[in-house]
């Protein structure tokens, strides 16, 4: 009987002990996250940043409205000017006050060591569709550029689980067309028409185009509204 409560005690004792093993190992486990939720993280921080600079184009129209065309393409191409120049003097190895630091923390990892071109790109297709099309189709373009592709990145990043095409998410792209639409809707007043400009938009932005979309979008949301309103 001795022998016999002894094992018992023994096999009490080893359970309890695997028990609390198993406990530990399940606490740690779920303390601390796993290695790609850490680069999501940090993948879904730098496109916040980065989409946040890049909606900031939308106070174009307003700039232009009050300043005129004219004076808002001269702020525009100065700004693609000096960027470029801080882009040159930080890739020889220097830093220029603010512009460098921003450019690091909001580029993508395959801009790393390379020059990060996303913010000319989105320079020049502000000035384009500034010069090439009249006010409303202009700012539309502008807003589209601004929040069509900035919704898509976000929500792409964050919630994106269907791949319609490389580098760009059912969820994104229903995200770009619904802000397309919106901004459409208020600029022209028209469904029908909104409707159309906005699938236009959602196409353009899922073509596996990399930073030249900044330009293919707001020339083709331009051209199309332009074609539309018979402007």
């Amino acid at each position: 009987m001795q022998g016999k409560a002894i094992t018992q005690i023994t096999d009490a004792i080893t359970m309890t002990r695997n028990g609390v093993r198993s406990v530990l190992h399940a606490g740690f486990t779920t303390a601390i996250p796993e290695r790609s939720d850490i680069d999501r993280l940090s993948g879904l921080k730098g496109e916040f940043i980065r989409k946040a600079l890049h909606m900031t184009i939308a106070l174009v129209p307003a700039i232009a409205t009050v300043a005129g065309a004219f004076a808002t393409l001269v702020l525009l191409a100065t700004g693609v000017l000096a960027y470029t120049v801080a882009e040159y003097i930080r890739l020889q190895g220097h830093s220029v006050v603010f512009i460098s630091s921003v450019t690091v923390l909001a580029s993508r990892a395959r801009d790393r060591g390379h020059f990060v071109a996303g913010p000319v790109t989105l320079g020049i297709g502000t000035m384009l569709a500034l010069l090439l099309y009249p006010a409303p189709a202009a700012f539309l373009a502008i807003y589209a550029l601004a929040f069509g592709d900035g919704f898509a990145a976000l929500v792409g990043r964050a919630f994106g689980t269907v791949q319609i095409l490389p580098g760009t998410s059912l969820e994104g792209s229903l995200a770009c067309f619904v802000a397309v639409y919106t901004a459409a809707y208020v600029v022209t007043g028209r469904i029908a028409e909104s409707i159309v400009i906005g699938i236009a938009a959602t196409v353009l932005e899922a073509l596996p185009t990399n930073d030249m979309d900044n330009v293919i979008l707001p020339v083709g949301v331009g051209l199309l509204t332009t074609l539309i309103l018979q402007l």
